[in-house]
This record gives C-alpha cells, sequence and structure tokens, in this order.
C-alpha cells in the first residue's frame, strides 16, 4: 500500500544556465526572470495538491524555485544533503571547447562504472551518493504523507538512480530541465514506483 508520495522538481533557469556556465554546489545564484516565470507555472499547476511538507537544498535558486509553496505557509527545511554536486574548479567558468571535452571524458567515465572519478577539487557520483542517501533517509523519516523537493539536475539523476535501484552509471536516463518534474510513490521498504518522468507539460 502506498505510504508517501514524492515529488522531485528541478529549480528554475539561471542566469548560469542560460549561458551554459556550470554553477555546481558551489555557485548560489539566483533564478532569473524566466525562471521566475517557470516557478510560477509549476505552482499554478500544482498548488491544488495538499503537500505536508517542502523541501529545498541550501542553495537560493530550489529555495526561489517553490517559493509559492512557502508562501502558503506548508512547513519547510533545508537539506543540504541534496545540493548539487562540486564540479571543483570549473564551477562559474564558461565552457570552452576543451572544457567541454574534459565534461565529456568525465562523463564517460561515470558511464563505464568509474564512480569515483571526480573534476579536480570537486565531488565524485559516489561521495554525492552517500549524503542524497542521508537526505532522503531524513525525509523518509518524517510522517508526511505528500512532499515536495527542489533540487538540483545532476544530483537528481543521482537521487533517482537510488530511489529506483539503478546503478549509478545510467544515471543519465534520468533527463532533466529547469522546473521538470519527477512524482514517485513509496511502496513500502525502499521500493518507488514512478509516476511521472520529467514532466514539462506545465511550462509554456
Amino acid at each position: 500500500m502506498a505510504t508517501k508520495k514524492i515529488y522531485i522538481v528541478r529549480h528554475g533557469q539561471t542566469d548560469y544556465n542560460l549561458k551554459g556556465i556550470v554553477q555546481g554546489s558551489g555557485i548560489d545564484a539566483p533564478i532569473n526572470s524566466h525562471g521566475e516565470e517557470q516557478a510560477q507555472e509549476f505552482f499554478e499547476a500544482h498548488k491544488h495538491i495538499p503537500f505536508d511538507k517542502v523541501y529545498y537544498t541550501a542553495l537560493q535558486r530550489t529555495r526561489q524555485s517553490i517559493a509559492g509553496f512557502l508562501d502558503l505557509g506548508i512547513p519547510s527545511e533545508s537539506l543540504p544533503e541534496m545540493n548539487e554536486i562540486s564540479w571543483g574548479k570549473y564551477e562559474g567558468v564558461p565552457m570552452t571547447h576543451d572544457e567541454n571535452q574534459y565534461y565529456l571524458h568525465m562523463l564517460e567515465k561515470w558511464a563505464s562504472g568509474d564512480l569515483d572519478y571526480a573534476i579536480a577539487g570537486g565531488e565524485s557520483p559516489n561521495m554525492v551518493k552517500r549524503r542524497l542517501k542521508k537526505g532522503l533517509k531524513k525525509i523518509l523519516e518524517e510522517g508526511e504523507e505528500t512532499v515536495l523537493l527542489c533540487m538540483h539536475g545532476r544530483a537528481m539523476r543521482m537521487l533517482l538512480s537510488v530511489m529506483l535501484h539503478y546503478p549509478l552509471q545510467y544515471m543519465d536516463i534520468f533527463e532533466h530541465q529547469n522546473l521538470c518534474c519527477y512524482e514517485l510513490t513509496l511502496m513500502g521498504g525502499m521500493q518507488f514506483r514512478l509516476d511521472r518522468y520529467m514532466d514539462i507539460s506545465y511550462l509554456k
């Protein structure tokens, strides 16, 4: 029998997203005007859902993206464990050809199963997985039946892999866009059912 519904949404657009600049956990960029529009569209499409609690990361772009629900007075909590991966020395740096090649090389290493590989000064998938599992444990230990979690693209891919028991090397099957939504139902134990995949139907 279903015990908990979890809606996972990525934050709205930032200027870094618009310019193709890597953010990561070390860049606390706000959402831009388009991101605010996306946040409002998501809110209008989901405000009827009786969320018991709203979670966001320690980075302002996630809190701003679900501000409409916070304004309703829904209980909320910041979960730094759900922060985006740290991209180390590449955070805040425009993606040149050489840097893009290095990024693609890193993705190939991860896809091949080398999940301890990290960009210089950054986190590996296994490092992120450990803290995401701590954040998920906190959510599951709470008694709320319906929760909303706003987080980040790469971390979202990893969290969905954890929740659905996929090896992290296949995380890229979980695509994302700004303000996309995944909906999952906890069926018991640690077994989740995926009810919605990267929904953006509410965005104009």
